[in-house]
């Protein structure tokens, strides 16, 4: 008795991690997709008399990027404070106090300016955008598109993924910026060094390429959220508590693979 259940156990185990499985590679081929299907609406849809609206990239724009202004520079400030102190206080004991700019610069425009943005966004932006998509399919909205011609790929995703593509880099430099400025408001006070030094030391140690390697990852960063939004938005079902579970999992989902994607980034950077 005890051995059949635990064989009813087991199967029922294998049984479950092959649906999820399954479910997985399927989001991730329907995201593929996606990102397929938008490229040649971008190139190919004024030739077909279906462009890609301006207006529509610049509305998401606004909402994605402009008014993520505020609370983009209250945590870069923040975080660029806190490695500072942090750094600061690390050095100090090995009496290589003065050399923390480099700490400081390297993580704000490497690491945290990107992940802190894309985590960011996936939680303002990429949420937004799950639960209007799954809105819309529960309401009817996303068939009613089609009956009338308009594709709803050119229609309602390309305009967020260029506005996400656009924007997310933009805040990141953004970030980058306030975040080095607090760091070095904070040194300043600290050890005194005047900011005109610490900004000179900033340009000495950083390079094109660092700036570069932030940005990159700050634009895949952006195809992942607005992806895993879309796709989560689209597989929705049942009501408004079907909505509310995409939502939730397109943010768990989004900086899951923002972080996973950020690793393998450092790996790379740094075996090069």
């Amino acid at each position: 008795m005890n051995i059949s259940k635990a064989r009813e156990s087991a199967t029922d185990f294998v049984e479950k991690v092959g649906r999820m499985t399954v479910v997985g590679v399927e989001e991730i081929g329907n995201g593929g997709f996606l990102v397929i299907e938008s490229i040649y609406w971008i190139f190919f849809g004024p030739g077909l008399k279906q462009p890609v609206r301006l207006s529509h990239v610049v509305v998401q724009m606004v909402e994605i990027g402009v008014k993520a202004i505020p609370i983009i520079t209250i945590l870069s400030g923040t975080i660029g404070a806190m490695l500072a102190i942090q750094s600061i206080y690390m050095l100090r004991i090995f009496g290589a106090e003065s050399q923390v700019t480099y700490g400081v610069a390297f993580s704000v425009v490497r690491e945290f300016a990107p992940l802190i943005t894309g985590i960011l966004v996936a939680g303002r932006s990429g949420s937004a955008l799950a639960a209007r998509l799954g809105t819309m399919k529960i309401s009817q909205e996303i068939d009613a598109l089609k009956v009338m011609g308009i594709n709803p790929v050119r229609y309602l995703v390309v305009p967020a993924l260029l506005a996400m593509v656009v924007m997310v880099p933009c805040l990141t430099m953004f970030n980058m910026l306030v975040g080095l400025y607090c760091a070095g408001l904070y040194i300043n006070l600290d050890l005194g060094i005047s900011m005109a030094a610490y900004v000179e030391q900033t340009i000495d140690i950083l390079s094109v390429g660092d700036l570069m390697h932030g940005i990159g990852k700050s634009a895949i960063f952006a195809i992942l959220i607005g992806v895993i939004g879309v796709v989560n938005g689209a597989s929705v079902t049942g009501g408004a508590e079907g909505v509310g579970k995409v939502t939730t999992r397109s943010v768990v989902q989004a900086i899951s693979a923002i972080i996973f994607t950020d690793m393998i980034f450092a790996f790379i950077a740094t075996q090069s």
